[in-house]
């Protein structure tokens, strides 16, 4: 089979090579699958830099989550030859690669009907944005939600949950395009941040008093200007860094203006609370199955394509996910 490695650290386009292996072997507990589509995350290109916080063994394949077919499972599983499914491979062996094995406890099953790139495309994000939302912001009907990166792939997740919630939701994003995309999306306002200054414009939208919940997978200047338009009590989600720049926390800033800073490491929460995890599994395929969610997708790539689509992930220069076709 053909997998993408990474023998050394560095970018995307320096160090990963598609090669030739032999298929992996299915074990007690794990399942084999035929990857149908590999989307790309950002943590895609930190782990070839060697800038994500957890760093595999080298040589290593990257892909964090695939859909595609059961093609053989280890004794003692549930899952069998022939059903669809969507997967959260482990690293080193990452989902990059025509044939993944995947422990049983993070395999999931799609209806058959389900495109594997949507299915794909839906997981970590969705998941994501669900977990931040509801478990630990506990949003509620009528609030302001102010969601930034809004065209990107957990951002546009976070819009479309959060105007199904009842939330009021404004947007941040980059050019017109993507205002256009967060318009569509659900979102009742959006923001070019090139043009216009969002903490102006959000204190505008709530006659002064601020978003109840911010959603920021940038950080960086990001984060700290959203301190400036978070309401009394509001909620201050640290989804990721896009941006680059690990933000500070000043505790008096967050105490004298009385709101919560919370941290969403979905991954963490999926070892911890599995159970919960299918649950919301189920919600979000109800949801998908009543086209009341759809994952925003930029592009399919081919399999050989998967630098090209890391660099465009990389330079800003696409919107959604970014999906690979084996």
């Amino acid at each position: 089979m053909r997998a993408w490695r990474v023998h050394r650290l560095g970018p995307p386009q320096e160090v990963l090579s598609l090669e030739e292996m032999p298929e992996p072997e299915v074990r007690p507990g794990t399942v084999k699958i035929r990857v149908e589509a590999a989307a790309l995350n950002f943590l895609d290109i930190l782990l070839c830099r060697g800038e994500y916080q957890e760093r595999p063994p080298l040589p290593f394949t990257p892909g964090a989550e695939v859909a595609g077919t059961v093609v053989d499972a280890g004794p003692e599983t549930s899952f069998r030859p022939g059903q669809r499914v969507v997967a959260l491979p482990v690293l080193p062996d990452g989902g990059l690669a025509e044939f993944v094995v995947v422990l049983e406890d993070r395999v999931y099953p799609i209806p058959p009907a389900m495109p594997a790139a949507d299915a794909a495309a839906m997981f970590i994000t969705y998941h994501t944005a669900e977990y931040a939302l509801h478990r630990r912001a506990r949003l509620q009907p009528g609030e302001v939600l102010l969601v930034h990166a809004g065209a990107g792939g957990v951002g546009s997740a976070a819009i479309q949950l959060g105007a199904i919630a009842g939330a009021r939701v404004v947007a941040t994003a980059g050019g017109p395009e993507k205002v256009e995309l967060c318009r569509r999306l659900g979102a009742a306002l959006a923001i070019d941040y090139r043009r216009d200054d969002f903490v102006q414009v959000v204190k505008e939208h709530t006659s002064g008093r601020g978003a109840d919940v911010v959603f920021d997978p940038v950080g960086g200047d990001v984060f700290d200007r959203s301190r400036r338009c978070i309401a009394p009590e509001g909620r201050i989600l640290v989804v990721g860094f896009a941006g680059g720049r690990i933000p500070e926390i000043p505790a008096n800033h967050v105490l004298v203006k009385n709101y919560s800073v919370l941290g969403i490491h979905w991954g963490y929460h999926a070892r911890l609370a599995p159970g919960a995890v299918r649950e919301a599994h189920e919600r979000l395929l109800r949801l998908y199955a009543e086209g009341r969610i759809k994952p925003l997708i930029f592009r399919h790539f081919a399999f050989e394509e998967a630098i090209t689509a890391l660099n465009l992930l990389a330079g800003r220069q696409s919107w959604g996910k970014l999906v690979l076709v084996p």
